[in-house]
């Protein structure tokens, strides 16, 4: 394998012509996206830019603290993600999300870097966080379809729960059903995916590796770690944040007070 062809920021300027294009194209059909492409566009820029200015000072600081500190604040903001993604809004919802993504995640990362992956320390940045990110990227897309879609269900079948609730059913027992089929949706996206990968679409990370000049099938090897740990973590977290959420709506007398 050749090593990797760097990119510099002159690069980045006929990189640039590609989103140029894409404006053009809309505004040829009037299609009115100019101004979601030029922000969504400088958004991804500059945020991008940044994190790679950070990463690059985690990197030559390498030390726990500050790796711990890049994971806080990537699950803070994936928990904030899903919050406002849920419509209603549901005390205790921000701090149940936190802690769901914290535990979902730390015990698929701990299994991953300390029975697989096997680096020199546990904390090495150049494994933990990327992994870290995938696992919360993916998190953040199955917790929120999985928390709005329990919210709606309940909302919509109030009378069917109370009437369970008045035949004896405890409030698990009363919107179970709602429950499952919030969780067994949200894990749709992620079981499509692992059904059509490296058949239909290869993802992101081997094509990154590959283009890093990773042999192939080291790259296909991480690709299967990644996406196995992707669905244990979107499973742990949406049982977590259901499991939250669905309390939230009974009172201590098991009454929907909601």
């Amino acid at each position: 394998m050749t090593s990797v062809i760097e990119l510099d920021f002159t690069d980045l300027v006929p990189v640039l012509g590609i989103i140029g294009v894409a404006i053009a194209l809309s505004l040829w059909q009037k299609l009115n996206l100019e101004g979601q492409l030029v922000l969504g566009a400088g958004r991804a820029l500059l945020q991008l830019l940044v994190v790679g200015y950070v990463l690059e000072i985690v990197f030559a600081l390498d030390n726990v603290w500050s790796v711990l500190l890049i994971l806080a604040i990537a699950v803070s903001i994936a928990a904030i993600v899903i919050r406002n993604r849920i419509a209603k809004k549901i005390r205790g919802l921000l701090p149940l999300v936190w802690l769901s993504l914290v535990a979902s995640s730390a015990l698929t990362l701990s299994y991953s870097i300390l029975l697989i992956v096997h680096p020199p320390r546990w904390y090495e940045p150049q494994y933990l966080i990327p992994l870290a990110a995938m696992l919360l990227g993916n998190a953040i897309n199955g917790a929120s379809l999985a928390g709005e879609r329990l919210v709606s269900a309940i909302e919509q079948n109030r009378q069917e729960i109370e009437t369970h609730l008045c035949l004896g059913a405890t409030p698990k027992q009363a919107i179970d059903t709602y429950r499952k089929e919030a969780i067994r949706i949200s894990l749709i996206p992620t079981l499509n995916q692992m059904m059509v990968v490296g058949l239909v679409s290869l993802p992101a990370m081997f094509n990154g590796q590959v283009l890093a000049g990773t042999n192939p099938l080291n790259a296909a090897s991480y690709q299967i770690l990644i996406l196995f740990a992707i669905v244990l973590t979107n499973l742990i977290a949406n049982l977590l944040v259901t499991t939250g959420l669905y309390r939230r709506f009974f009172n201590q007398a098991a009454q929907l007070n909601y």
